[in-house]
């Protein structure tokens, strides 16, 4: 009798026995969430319904009784007769573009969870537009002034006036060559050598933005490790782009990207054992919410947003990745867009004294004009192989190196290293640790069930009991003269240069947004509500809506 046909699949089992123990170890290492697993996450996007509150249920999805839910109908429709008054001019202008500029549409559209969006939309809308800045104010059409939290998506760093005169002293800089492209402006030598210093590396290469220097970085890891896949944590944000957006939000699927835990001993394993890994990527900002999404209002369903930062903690996990990716070959990028020279004059680097393989930088770097730069060891920056002339890593771009942009940059770069700009740097960790800590126990003595996590100047509120509600917070702060962006309450960006009078101020018109918030019955809740009750409902929801 033949064993044969029974010891072909044993063999096969055997042989099969490693890459199954890899996939193992790679599921492991992915977060439980829908984070963690962006095929599914993307399928699950597809069958998700839209569907939307009528006008009786939404005031009264969270099983509000009928005066509450009357209390917030009045409170609604004086707040959106009264934006419509007070911001006239800006509403309409909006209005009028909105019509041919699809971001508009989008952001418009995702400011709340989509369940009251579309009657936010018609009746509480929102200005796009502002005419001047100045200090840590801005301007709409109407002439009404808010303080500005929205820190133009982590550009502003030191405040508008500062990059105002970047960017008058850029245009001064440039204006002798002015749109000559391909030849250097000379005070890009000083720009290179500037950040050679600063960030510790060999060479620089210059771009036109964020998400295009990330590109070029993971494109170079790959090219020199001659790996294709990337890993990134969970919740990062590297750019727009397909291989680092994988999940919601990506047309295309997955390809050559492995999304892990973020702080997480599993995700070192898979480091450690793999051989297909050409580089890791960190956003440092994800120190505030580890494992989680860009916190936007749109996603408060139950108010069970989380956030918290321990540096101690983030240090220890950056160092473990340092030695990993050394020890494995692995291009470790950091991806600085964001955070770069908020936390330190040297960035994230200096901040957490870890050095990266190779490390992007954008947002406030040219002063206020629109910049992306890799900086990196040598070796990984060469773009060919002598021995291979036809083997090249092709990076260019007709407006790399404008004159204008490195000018602006030249401006920032100096000035960075002024007495006065240095100073802004001394205790900030102590300095905004202590506002958070006067905000929270105010929020906490009023009774408001409102927190802020903090990573220094960058903040995240939070809330303490569930609730379905929890993003009109957003509508009264900006009625209390606070600008915010188009996430609302889940990312505020204050500017290094916020005097104390001027934060005692942003906490008092703090104060009144949620004054409003509670008297006015958005902040109700029954003893029963729960997040877990929260979900469930909408589960259920969405399980009536599927199909139809």
């Amino acid at each position: 009798m033949s064993y044969l046909p029974y010891a072909l699949p044993l063999g096969s089992l055997v042989l099969a026995l490693p890459y199954l123990r890899q996939r193992l170890q790679l599921s492991r290492a992915k977060h439980r969430s829908l984070a963690g697993h962006s095929r599914m996450a993307k399928r699950l996007a597809t069958w998700l319904p839209g569907y939307a509150y009528d006008e009786a249920r939404f005031f009264d999805c969270d099983g509000a009784p009928g005066d509450i839910a009357k209390l917030r109908r009045a409170s609604f429709d004086t707040l959106a007769a009264g934006f419509a008054q007070r911001y006239e001019k800006s509403l309409a202008l909006s209005a009028e573009a909105r019509e041919g500029l699809a971001d508009l549409q989008f952001t418009g559209s995702y400011r709340v969870p989509f369940q009251f969006s579309p009657i936010v939309r018609e009746r509480l809308k929102v200005g796009a537009f502002v005419q001047s800045a100045e200090g840590s104010h801005v301007t709409d059409l109407d002439g009404n002034r808010f303080i500005d939290l929205t820190g133009s998506y982590g550009v502003n760093v030191f405040g508008v006036d500062f990059y105002k005169a970047c960017m008058a002293e850029g245009a001064r800089i440039g204006e002798s060559l002015g749109p000559v492209l391909g030849a250097y402006h000379p005070c890009v030598a000083d720009n290179i050598a500037r950040l050679k210093a600063i960030s510790g590396q060999d060479q620089v290469s210059f771009h036109m933005s964020g998400t295009e220097a990330v590109m070029q970085a993971v494109r170079l890891a790959r090219y020199h490790t001659r790996r294709k896949n990337l890993v990134r944590f969970c919740g990062a944000y590297h750019g727009w782009w397909e291989d680092v957006q994988p999940g919601p939000g990506n047309p295309m699927p997955p390809r050559e990207t492995y999304t892990l835990k973020d702080m997480d001993e599993k995700s070192l394993q898979v480091l450690r054992t793999r051989r297909d890994i050409a580089c890791v990527l960190v956003n440092p900002l994800q120190a505030l919410h580890p494992n989680r999404n860009a916190p936007g209002d749109s996603t408060l369903v139950d108010g069970s947003r989380s956030a918290g930062y321990d540096r101690a903690a983030y240090t220890a996990w950056l160092k473990q990745l340092r030695e990993v990716c050394t020890e494995r070959g692995i291009v470790l990028i950091f991806d600085e867009v964001f955070l770069g020279f908020r936390l330190a004059p040297g960035g994230a680097q200096d901040y957490f004294g870890v050095r990266a393989d190779l490390v992007t930088y954008g947002k406030t770097l040219a002063g206020g004009y629109p910049v992306g730069v890799v900086c990196g060891r040598a070796d990984l920056m060469k773009r060919f192989r002598p021995e291979r002339p036809a083997d090249v890593c092709f990076a260019r771009g007709t407006f790399n190196a404008h004159p204008y942009v490195m000018g602006g940059m030249n401006a920032f770069l100096r000035r960075l290293q002024t007495p006065e700009i240095q100073a802004l740097y001394e205790d900030q960790d102590t300095k905004w640790d202590a506002r958070a800590k006067r905000f929270n126990d105010t929020m906490a003595a009023e009774g408001f069930p409102v927190r802020a996590a903090n990573l220094q100047s960058i903040w995240t509120l939070t809330y303490t009991e569930p609730g379905r509600y929890h993003w009109m917070l957003q509508y009264f702060l900006r009625w209390h003269g606070l600008a915010l962006s188009w996430v609302g309450t889940g990312r505020l960006i204050f500017g290094l240069n916020l005097h104390d009078g001027d934060f005692e101020e942003v906490l008092r018109r703090f104060v009144a947004g949620a004054r409003d918030m509670q008297t006015q019955g958005w902040w109700w809740r029954a003893p029963e509500l729960t997040h877990k009750a929260i979900r469930r409902q909408v589960l259920r929801e969405m399980w009536q809506h599927l199909g139809r």
